[in-house]
């Protein structure tokens, strides 16, 4: 089946996203403007700055129109920044920061510390091991009954970083996100994954 699944061209690894969404079947489509969520069946908000996304989000006119498309159904899935912006909660968010919501958790933002604690490791993603990129990543710090767990961190980065089983991947209902940029790597078992989502959401439909 056929889906148009819209990669959010704001900011972050747009282009490494659509790679692997074509790769998986879909039709990748860059978005930048609210009239273009209509004609979507699944959207990726892809990493970057989760303070400037919200903020562009907001000069684009885009953060209402894109929350009441999520509320209606649209799957959509976050990596890094984008976990974030799905979150209900934010630890040490900026002040006044708004997410667009949707995922029972809370994330700490930049957990895994600064840009020099970026790293690589082998995880779990629904049971089948990946290598995942973290670049000031978040963690989630709790979520709600409805929220399914898909990956943890088994074993800290560094000693003191107090990584260990932490949450780096989830899924409510047609939402799903990760701490990580999986678009980095030769692997497209998530996006394969979200593609999947999508298509049976709109054979249900």
């Amino acid at each position: 089946m056929s889906v148009i699944i819209g990669v959010l061209a704001l900011q972050g690894d747009v282009r490494e996203h659509a790679r692997a969404l074509e790769s998986c079947g879909a039709h990748p489509l860059a978005v930048r403007r609210a009239d273009e969520l209509d004609r979507l069946d699944g959207l990726v908000i892809p990493g970057g700055e989760s303070t400037a996304m919200w903020k562009l989000l907001r000069a684009f006119d885009l953060l209402e129109p894109l929350r009441k498309r999520l509320e209606a159904g649209l799957p959509a899935y976050g990596s890094c920044a984008g976990m974030i912006m799905l979150a209900d909660r934010i630890v040490d968010g900026a002040a006044g920061q708004e997410t667009l919501g949707g995922i029972d958790m809370t994330v700490r933002r930049n957990a895994f510390g600064r840009q020099v604690d970026s790293y690589e490791s082998t995880i779990q993603f629904n049971g089948s091991p990946l290598e995942a990129v973290f670049i000031r990543a978040p963690w989630v710090e709790s979520v709600g009954e409805g929220v399914e767990v898909l990956g943890r961190v088994e074993r800290p980065h560094r000693p003191d970083a107090g990584a260990e089983h932490r949450i780096v991947a989830v899924r409510q209902g047609r939402l799903m996100a990760t701490a990580y940029h999986p678009e980095l790597t030769g692997d497209h078992t998530v996006h394969r994954y979200f593609t999947e989502l999508v298509r049976q959401t709109k054979d249900e439909e």
